[in-house]
């Protein structure tokens, strides 16, 4: 009997959509946004965005983590003392387990200086109550592919991926065909080997991010 494969490795939690969070203390006010976002440049776009909509707020922190296994990240001051802020932040996303999410928390200031101690908690508490209001979802990392194949062997592939659950993507058909298929991490190599037994079938990696 075949073990079970462990799928574990592939899959993450991360948001659905967008929540917010709000704090207060000494007439400060740290409001907090989460977003879903799974590139750099998503992360740049939607801070950007905030500092257009508040202009004239005293900083706009921030902390992202991207990918399912987390590796990408970056957290920012953005002017506030060095690690009382981005680095709380990002110490709610690791916390909580989450990735392909940025948050940025905005601050108004009030007047009077909260100090180091109240600065990190002033961040990590918008930060959390933006979690907190959030959707958590499961995500399963994928990898795309290419197959090209004889037109003969449709009927192969197509039972094949049907058996995966794999859905096709773009594809063209002809004498050679040509589909596009995004195949998650734990079944990537069953996949590869299932495929190199159909004559005439070529895989090839598609090179974007899982």
């Amino acid at each position: 009997m075949e073990a079970e494969r462990n799928t574990d490795f592939d899959r993450y939690k991360s948001i659905a959509a967008v929540s917010t969070g709000i704090y207060k203390d000494n007439g400060s006010r740290f409001l907090a946004y989460a977003f879903p976002v799974e590139t750099e440049e998503e992360a740049k776009e939607r801070i950007f965005s905030l500092k257009k909509e508040y202009f004239d707020a005293r900083h706009h922190c921030y902390a992202y983590r991207l990918g399912y296994d987390g590796a990408e990240w970056r957290a920012n001051d953005d002017g506030e003392p060095s690690s009382t802020a981005g680095r709380p932040i990002f110490g709610q996303i690791l916390s909580n387990n989450l990735s392909d999410i940025l948050i940025v928390v905005v601050r108004y200031f009030g007047g009077i200086k909260l100090g180091v101690p109240g600065l990190i908690k002033a961040y990590k508490s918008a930060a959390a109550d933006a979690i907190a209001n959030s959707t958590i979802v499961e995500k399963v990392a994928k990898r795309p592919f290419r197959l090209q194949f004889e037109y003969l062997q449709m009927d192969r592939i197509m039972k094949l991926l049907k058996q995966m659950q794999i859905t096709p993507g773009n594809r063209s058909y002809g004498n050679d065909c040509l589909m596009e298929i995004s195949v998650p991490l734990s079944a990537a190599q069953r996949l590869t080997e299932a495929l190199e037994k159909i004559e005439g079938t070529k895989i090839s990696d598609i090179c974007q991010k899982v």
